[in-house]
């Protein structure tokens, strides 16, 4: 299929003349501009020209909730460039709600056969949400990556901190300052990460706070993640007098 360089400069959100110099290999165009363009050709189904096949090892998608969280970007940022590095195109699919989901962009993904793909933060880390998902990815052969919400139930690569520790760490912290009536601020507990927290944070509020199941359960508030759901949660806190802070 021919390119028509309106199409890809739609797709790259830049002009027709930058894609004309990506196209035919000339100086003057940025290295994240240039990916941009080659991810859009790759997106939309065009063959790349012969001088630049070389350059691209395959498509990688990278899958991420929406980029309101600051730290969304920041792992897309730091995975599309060491993608690049290694001579791969990052895909970047973004969730928002209402919009695409992750199963339909892995759909989407697996049409444009696709190297491999970085799940973040995805419905790994749901404890409502069905694995065999993520176990046919693996089965075809396809090799994924997943990021925060550390699961035993899936055969692949995790990076993801330990939270449960991370619930200990915080809770020592602040009661090595003094602080005995210590809030837990976190999301819905239905996800891996919130309930390692929750383990973490009640094991040690036993242990070094001494306060009873019950005194905790009144410490602990939990709220849909953003910023919106953070204020009630500390409201909520507040009016008890809670000194110090724990949040996830």
């Amino acid at each position: 299929m021919r390119a028509r360089l309106s199409d890809i400069a739609q797709q790259a959100e830049v002009s027709e003349a930058t894609v004309s110099r990506v196209l035919n290999d000339r100086p003057g165009v940025s290295a994240e501009t240039r990916q941009a363009v080659l991810t859009a050709l790759d997106v939309l189904g065009y063959e790349r020209p012969a001088r630049l096949r070389k350059r691209s090892a395959g498509l990688v998608g990278l899958v991420v909730p929406e980029l309101d969280n600051p730290i969304f970007p920041a792992f897309a940022q730091i995975i599309e460039s060491a993608l690049a590095q290694q001579g791969y195109t990052p895909v970047l699919c973004t969730q928002q709600p209402g919009g695409v989901t992750e199963d339909e962009y892995v759909e989407m993904l697996l049409d444009r056969q696709v190297s491999g793909i970085v799940f973040v933060s995805g419905l790994h880390a749901d404890s409502t949400s069905d694995l065999e998902r993520y176990r046919k990815l693996v089965a075809r052969p396809l090799p994924i990556v997943l990021i925060n919400g550390y699961s035993t139930g899936i055969e692949a690569p995790f990076i993801s901190c330990d939270d449960r520790v991370a619930g200990e760490l915080a809770v020592t912290h602040l009661a090595a300052l003094g602080h005995r009536k210590i809030g837990l601020i976190t999301g819905p507990e239905r996800f891996f990460p919130v309930r390692r927290k929750i383990e973490g944070y009640r094991a040690t509020m036993k242990r070094v706070v001494g306060l009873s199941d019950e005194e905790i359960n009144g410490l602990i508030s939990l709220s849909l993640f953003g910023v919106e759901g953070g204020a009630a949660a500390a409201s909520r806190l507040l009016d008890l007098d809670v000194t110090g802070f724990v949040c996830g």
